[in-house]
């Protein structure tokens, strides 16, 4: 239970500070506790992801696996390696410091807790993605990055830059994930199987199918877009709009480095083909040298470490690219140092602009004189993004060189690959000075600043930057004792064996790389010393192609292209809308329906009695008669209410008495809605259809109807097919202990089912309570036929009736519930009958009457509703059962006699907040008017 509890700590932490925020009205005591659920999370993580590790052998794997699908052999399955170790523990390790430094970084006046929720989000995402053992539940856990990633990139939703930058990280990152959704369903395919196990032990099958190149080009698509590989590249600088601790956290050391895990995961079975080497070194080899170059030319602080960024991802992407095995363990090396060096910078430049109020390259100047201690931090930070010795950065650039070196890709052109890294490094030492001398040296009194003078942040603020430049020197000094065993199981993993030797001493003797070390920073120093006539040049040969104003001219000319389609399907009319929906469903099934030979089956006709035939003929009058009576809505209204009734009466004849109960009760809801909106509805007649659209929706009409009547009658006539039903008959009360099958394939054969639907059902009434805030609705003077209407705006005997039913309906409503489980009835019944009572409370005395007595928030009502299913599902698996299976018991009472008990009643009761919570928040919006009308019933 190790690893799913890891996965769950963030999103339960997260749970746990947005109920703080809906429960407290003071903002101030929730940011005052929202810290400490943050920071429980990762450090109750992180001990227990060591505490797990410590004691596996290198090649050790621990596994945790629950059935998902066992129909299709999918199963939800976590693993924890030496490659998954890695990742984990950067993502806890560093979102932790992340955590504290956000404590301190944003203002007052900005939401704290809610920027805490949405970080513990990505963090359990993160998490789920790296301990994925199941390539399905990883493309997941993918794509829920993506979005929790829009979401806190567009965290300040009024700036137009981080709205930008949220749509476009988005677009590029979700069509990552469709891409890596394909891929994955190919690599399936091929493989049999989506457990990584059987995958990574297939490679040779894998990569001689004809299906490897198409698999290849989605997976590494998704890679290349998640971890911003030109030309995918440009999202990332755009996301620089989010606040700095999401910077630190997602576009430094995690979301940016799930490209990286991915192709480190999937590297046995991948790795060895031309296409491999190819793409991906090429790949990288470009982003590496675009990405630094593009670096030393931002006048923004936050821009030149995007760029960086995006230029050492195209390193670790050129090492993975390479063939040579060593170079893998290269990456993976560069990998632990850039996620250190590069969180430290965006901290560090997250204090500069909190204390100076701007990220100017151009105002910031002389700040070590204000902030020595920041200026020590960063100076060493940017030292190791250079690559100078003694610190982390120059340990992996050593590898780099050396790998760049030994590849053999481009025979007689060998020299390309390591020439361009040797340029790409020497642009790094070159934009690493600028950082430094720019922002702290340069002049002795900083331009113009926002904020003046400038100081040293809060001491807390700066300790997770003083930690990370700590684990830089550390790192530095002493890689073997530091990350020597964890990089060498990560190696293996990613191998899928033993690695090469290879060495973490910091002195290798003059050779080669050492050589292209030095020689990088000393073309890195005369590029800084020459860099105002570099900045002309570069910007006057970059100034032609910018890659985000590319991707505004494609989503242009593709809306251009959509807005004939826009203009044929968006008409703004629902009969239209209607129309095209049931001509889609008369073309679909009709064609399936057309191939059946015969068409009806051979099974006898049972006779129709007078009283069915009856019935039906009047619930045709009816139905009919509501599209004559349309335009006078209360009729209609009657009479669709009296469709609903014989509905019911036929559920009742024909032995359906659970289907019956609900029936009726949805009418008499549905009806108490209509005639409460109809009261608000205008008194305007509507101009009477074209004849053109009489014709068509008769036509569609009686097509739609003969379809459906058609697939009754070929179903019905054909011989019953051996179905689930006696199974359900043979376990229900024997596996759920109920005596009412209906019920117990509810809330426990079919559980997961009403779980989704009660969801959708509060997600409904939430969109549907969005929609009417603010809304506020003038009661009309005269009803639709121009009558006025009474002086009594709720009319005394209504008031009186209505609350005398109160209780009696809702002790209906607790007996319904309590005999769903072996009578008709249930959560759902009782939930139904519950509404109409508080519905005709609404409807007899008004909202604000009926509010100032009913001090329910409905939406928490629904929301517990939810959470209260949920948790069910989740006690069933915390005894090792599948989601949502029940328990039950009996026990004996004395005087009582013998009772029985089920988990089931505790979903019931989750179904029953969630449906009575959902319809009174609509009501309680749409019964509000205007201001007269209210200081009326107040009197």
């Amino acid at each position: 239970m190790t690893l799913p509890l890891l996965i769950a700590l963030p999103f339960v932490a997260a749970a746990l500070i947005a109920a703080a925020m809906f429960a407290m009205p003071d903002g101030v005591r929730v940011r005052a506790l929202s810290p400490w659920f943050a920071f429980a999370a990762p450090l109750v993580g992180l001990g227990l992801l060591i505490s797990e590790r410590v004691g596996m052998p290198a090649a050790g794997v621990l596994a945790w696996r629950r059935p998902w699908v066992p129909g299709l052999g999918l199963t939800i399955g976590l693993r924890l390696d030496g490659l998954s170790y890695l990742f984990a523990l950067l993502v806890l390790a560093i979102g932790l410091l992340v955590f504290v430094y956000a404590r301190y970084y944003l203002a007052n006046s900005e939401s704290l807790p809610r920027l805490y929720v949405l970080l513990l989000l990505f963090m359990g995402s993160m998490l789920g993605l790296v301990l994925s053992d199941n390539l399905l539940l990883l493309a997941i856990f993918w794509e829920l990055t993506s979005v929790v990633s829009f979401l806190l990139i567009g965290f300040w939703p009024a700036r137009a830059d981080a709205r930008r930058g949220a749509r476009m990280s988005l677009s590029i990152t979700a069509a990552g994930g469709l891409a890596l959704l394909a891929g994955v369903l190919l690599l399936g395919h091929i493989c049999g199987s989506l457990e990584l196990a059987d995958v990574l032990a297939q490679a040779g099958r894998v990569q001689h199918d004809p299906l490897y190149p198409a698999m290849l080009l989605l997976i590494l698509f998704a890679a290349f877009t998640k971890s911003a590989q030109f030309p995918f590249h440009f999202w990332l600088p755009h996301a620089m709009s989010a606040p700095t601790p999401v910077s630190a956290y997602l576009h430094s050391a995690t979301m940016v480095k799930a490209g990286v895990f991915l192709l480190a995961r999937l590297y046995p079975v991948l790795d060895g083909t031309d296409e491999w080497f190819y793409i991906v070194s090429l790949t990288g080899l470009v982003t590496l040298a675009g990405g630094a170059a593009m670096a030393l030319v931002q006048r923004d602080l936050k821009g030149l470490l995007a760029y960086s960024t995006i230029s050492h991802l195209g390193l670790i992407m050129l090492l993975f690219g390479l063939d040579t095995q060593l170079s893998t363990v290269a990456a993976l090396f560069h990998t632990i140092n850039h996620a250190v060096f590069k969180a430290s910078l965006f901290m560090a430049a997250g204090i500069i602009d909190h204390e100076t109020g701007t990220r100017d390259l151009g105002q910031l100047r002389g700040l070590r004189r204000y902030m020595p201690h920041t200026a020590l931090l960063a100076i060493v930070a940017s030292l190791a993004m250079a690559g100078v010795p003694l610190l982390n950065g120059f340990l992996s650039k050593e590898m780099f060189f050396g790998e760049t070196l030994a590849q053999g890709l481009l025979g007689e052109f060998n020299w390309v690959i390591p020439t361009l890294a040797l340029c790409a490094t020497a642009l790094s030492v070159a934009y690493s000075l600028r950082f430094v001398y720019g922002v702290f040296f340069d002049g002795a009194t900083p331009r113009d600043l926002p904020q003046f003078p400038p100081h040293e942040p809060p001491r807390f603020m700066k300790l997770p930057v003083e930690i990370l430049v700590v684990v830089c020197l550390l790192i530095g000094l002493f890689p073997q004792f530091t990350i020597g065993t964890m990089l060498e199981a990560a190696a293996r993993v990613t191998l899928g064996g033993p690695p090469p030797d290879y060495s973490l001493s910091l002195w290798h003797g003059v050779n080669a790389p050492l050589t292209m070390s030095v020689v990088s920073f000393a073309a890195g120093v005369l590029l800084f010393a020459f860099r105002r006539d570099a900045f002309r040049r570069h910007r006057s040969l970059l100034s032609e192609f910018n890659a985000s104003e590319g991707f505004d001219v494609f989503v242009g000319r593709l809306e251009r292209a959509a807005r004939p389609l826009v203009r044929l399907f968006e008409s703004g009319s629902l009969p239209s809308y209607l129309a095209w929906m049931i001509g889609a469903m008369l073309v679909v099934p009709g064609l399936a329906l057309s191939a059946l030979a015969p068409f009806a089956g051979p099974a006898p006709r049972m006779p129709a009695d007078p009283v069915t035939l009856a019935g039906l003929a009047l619930l045709a009058a009816l139905a009919i008669g509501v599209v004559l009576a349309r335009a006078t809505l209360l009729v209609a209204i009657v009479l669709l209410g009296s469709c609903g009734l014989l509905v019911t009466l036929a559920f009742a004849r024909f032995s359906a008495p659970d289907l019956a109960l609900t029936q009726i009760s949805v009418e008499i809801v549905t009806v108490l809605l209509l005639v409460l909106a109809l009261y608000f509805l205008p008194a305007v007649q509507r101009a009477p259809d074209p004849a053109a659209a009489r014709i068509r929706n008769a036509a569609l009409a009686i097509a739609g109807g003969a379809l459906v009547g058609g697939v009754a009658y070929a179903v019905l006539t054909r011989a019953p097919l051996p179905g689930i039903a006696p199974y359900f008959l043979a376990n229900a009360l024997g596996g759920s202990g109920g005596h009412n099958v209906v019920n117990v394939i509810l809330v426990d054969f079919r559980g997961f089912d009403t779980l989704v639907e009660i969801s959708v059902l509060v997600v409904a009434g939430l969109a549907v309570k969005a929609l009417l805030r603010g809304l506020r609705l003038a009661a009309p003077k005269t009803g639709p036929r121009g009558l006025p209407w009474s002086s009594q705006s709720h009319p005394l005997l209504l008031a009186i009736l209505a609350r005398l039913m109160l209780p009696l309906t809702a002790l209906v409503a607790v007996f319904v519930f309590l005999r769903g489980h072996n009578l008709p009835g249930g959560g759902f019944v009782a939930a139904l009958v519950a509404s109409i009572a508080l519905l005709l409370q609404y409807v007899a005395s008004g909202v604000l009457w009926t509010e100032s007595r009913i001090r329910i928030n409905y939406r928490s009502l629904a929301g517990l509703g939810i959470l209260c299913a949920a948790l069910t599902g989740l006690g069933s698996l915390a005894f090792g059962y599948p989601f949502l299976t029940s328990a039950f018991g009996h026990l004996h009472l004395p005087l009582v006699g013998e009772i029985e008990l089920s988990t089931a009643m505790l979903f019931d009761l989750g179904v029953f907040g969630a449906v009575v919570g959902t319809t009174l928040t609509i009501v309680s919006h749409l019964g509000v008017r205007d201001k007269n009308l209210q200081s009326v019933e107040k009197s």
